[in-house]
């Protein structure tokens, strides 16, 4: 494969990050840049020698040279951003989540089926080290049955951007819910959700959500396993922890409870502790280095992703080589629109089960035409 996918990336906070991934990269090249702050603009445009350069991310999408978008803004500008390229004829992929509404989600799937281009959500989780260990050790047979799924995302947002104030703590629950419902190979069918706690009404106000605390059941889909997800946001004293729990008949698999301590393999009631492997080898050489490293190596200008995310597991070359590789063989990404919007769904009916006092929510058919 030798043609190179030309991405324009909108949005150089985080998304400064995978800017030496795709330069690195044997099949993409970054051919324009977006950020609104011009100064900010003309310095990683320089750092990184990008000289297409937009401070409005309209013009970037309707750039003729530009193949694929890869969007970084804010959470509030995912939907309509996605929407765009695809219905301007551009491949998407789009850091979590998908959007903030139901309908949203619907009119990305509709966009991607229409506009025949292909969208991929970027979770970090399901390309993170520790779910390759796990999927391989569920796909060996090893652990046996599935039996259970519990998934937890546990994170203080306090000093982030103004619009996370207050969030729903469901309305970001991709990290958590991504990785069971990829483990289990399907879809979650219903929710049901209970909210816990408060949080500072100067915080709840903001979204008129109330809850510092939000756990659900997930019914999934053509499937006897329930999986269960715990959520909280702000005022709830917790070290940062995102993580994923699997049971199985003969091996169970938990995430360290503190960060940086090994995660356990259960062998029936013998706990054996394991240091997870890197993937790095099934990787393009270029861009190997960046499953431990990333721009924001120094004390002084490192990303909150990278104070409060160990790096997300490795997983950013991993996204950018998946997107890459699915557009080069015209094929659906993982996860693809539906999918995508199946995992982003899941929190938002959960925060909808949560304010009705835990009343079960269906989700919609995102592949439905």
């Amino acid at each position: 494969m030798s043609k190179k996918i030309r991405v324009g990336l909108i949005g150089l906070g985080f998304g400064v990050e995978f800017i030496p991934i795709y330069q690195n990269h044997p099949n993409a090249e970054v051919v324009a840049i977006c950020q609104r702050d011009p100064a900010k603009l003309a310095a990683i445009g320089e750092a990184f020698g990008v000289a297409r350069r937009y401070t409005d991310w309209r013009a970037l999408i309707q750039d003729a040279d530009v193949d694929a978008v890869h969007i970084n803004s804010p959470i509030p500008d995912h939907a309509a951003m996605s929407l765009a390229a695809l219905e301007a004829g551009k491949h998407c992929a789009c850091t979590v989540p998908m959007a903030t509404n139901i309908e949203a989600l619907q009119a990305i799937c509709r966009a991607q089926r229409t506009s025949g281009k292909h969208y991929m959500m970027m979770e970090t989780v399901l390309y993170a080290r520790e779910f390759f260990f796990v999927k391989e050790l569920l796909a060996s047979g090893e652990m046996g049955r599935l039996q259970f799924l519990r998934g937890s995302h546990q994170q203080e947002m306090g000093g982030w951007p103004g619009y996370w104030e207050g969030l729903p703590p469901m309305h970001y629950a991709t990290h958590c819910v991504s990785p069971l419902l990829a483990l289990a190979n399907t879809l979650t069918e219903s929710v049901v959700c209970h909210g816990s706690g408060r949080i500072d009404m100067a915080l709840a106000i903001n979204y008129g959500s109330p809850f510092a605390v939000e756990s659900a059941t997930l019914r999934l889909k053509d499937s006897d396993v329930i999986a269960e997800v715990t959520r909280s946001l702000f005022n709830t004293a917790r070290q940062y922890r995102e993580s994923f729990d699997v049971y199985g008949s003969k091996v169970s698999w938990e995430w360290s409870l503190v960060e940086n301590e090994p995660s356990i393999l259960h062998y029936g009631e013998e706990p054996r502790r394991v240091e997870v492997p890197d993937y790095a080898e099934r990787l393009p050489e270029g861009i190997r280095p960046y499953t431990t490293k990333g721009v924001y190596d120094s004390a002084e200008n490192i990303h909150l992703s990278f104070k409060q995310g160990s790096g997300h597991g490795g997983s950013h070359p991993h996204l950018a080589h998946e997107f890459i590789s699915a557009l080069l063989e015209d094929r659906a990404p993982f996860p693809s629109a539906v999918q995508s919007a199946n995992y982003t769904a899941t929190g938002i009916c959960a925060h909808e089960s949560a304010l009705r006092g835990g009343e079960r929510v269906f989700l919609p058919d995102f592949s439905e035409k």
